[in-house]
């Protein structure tokens, strides 16, 4: 009997231990660092002690506390529109369709693409002299005058402060929409029929059993869905690296980029390590307040 109770304990043993090796110990080390000045290249033993200088210097930092509201205005804007287009085309191809797995193996396959790929791609279309986008919109704008008004003309995608930030949600949104498309799909597909089909006879539209069935019954799926993306924006780096390197003017230096030019750029390692640690704490608070909402894992009571 009491080897039974010990039997969970062990199978959960290994997958402790790889959260212990790769969560812990660098979220550790990362503190630890945080406490000196010290660069790559440099002897550890040559370190210099700072105490809480950088938690002062974060405190008083206006491009660092900058690069966290940077980060939350496009996280806002990427989560929105990857959950209700990807919840759209879920909606759209429930059910079989004529083409649906056709449609469903397009919209999937940004989703394989490396982000360093997605970068150079939605770069090159973007570019200001040779980009397919600007090409054709002014083309369009040529051949009907009066939508050059609205914007149908040459456009500097990545140079323009005020067209940077909608350059870089429309890449991710385009990469990971297709994220959410599948975790929805794979939930709508595994809702009971018995109580679809018991709103169906009930007369229930289709509005009315999207929105007060299927989706109050997918809330969970939802929110884990919403809670990785979220954590995922956090970390985007490499495809606004490659578009935007943070500019112009600093305009979408998102958190996780200003952390990786302070360390690899500035090769200030202890200052970088501060802002992860600063990442890691609003990301536990974002988890915490959406598990809070609904948490998956509570049993029914």
């Amino acid at each position: 009997m009491r080897s039974n109770k010990i039997v969970p304990y062990i199978f959960l043993l290994p997958a402790a231990l790889i959260i212990i090796v790769g969560l812990f110990i660098p979220l550790w080390n990362s503190i630890i660092l945080s406490f000196y000045d010290w660069s790559f290249g440099q002897a550890w033993s040559d370190k210099e002690f700072l105490g809480f200088e950088n938690f002062v210097r974060l405190w008083n930092d206006e491009e660092s506390w900058r690069s966290v509201r940077i980060t939350f205005v496009f996280g806002f804007w990427v989560v929105l529109l990857e959950m209700l287009i990807g919840l759209g085309l879920a909606l759209l191809l429930e059910k079989p369709l004529v083409g649906s797995t056709f449609f469903r193996t397009i919209f999937v396959m940004p989703l394989m693409i490396a982000p360093i790929v997605v970068g150079l791609i939605w770069r090159y279309l973007l570019d200001a002299r040779n980009g397919v986008v600007n090409y054709y919109l002014e083309n369009i704008g040529e051949a009907v005058p009066f939508l050059q008004n609205l914007g149908f003309v040459r456009h500097s995608w990545l140079s323009d402060p005020n067209l940077a930030m909608f350059s870089i949600v429309i890449s991710d949104v385009w990469q990971w929409t297709p994220f959410i498309f599948m975790i929805i799909l794979a939930g709508l597909q595994g809702l009971p029929s018995d109580v679809i089909e018991a709103s169906f006879i009930d007369g229930a539209n289709w509005w009315q059993m999207t929105m007060q069935v299927k989706l109050p019954m997918m809330t969970s799926i939802i929110l884990i869905a919403l809670l990785m993306r979220i954590i995922d924006v956090f970390r985007a780096l490499e495809v606004i690296y490659i578009l935007t390197n943070g500019g112009p003017g600093g305009n979408t230096r998102v958190l996780s980029l200003h952390m990786f030019q302070t360390a690899f750029q500035a090769r200030d390692f202890g200052y970088a390590a501060m802002l992860a640690l600063l990442l890691s704490v609003i990301l536990i608070i974002l988890s915490v307040i959406l598990m809070l909402f609904n948490n998956p894992l509570k049993e029914d009571s």
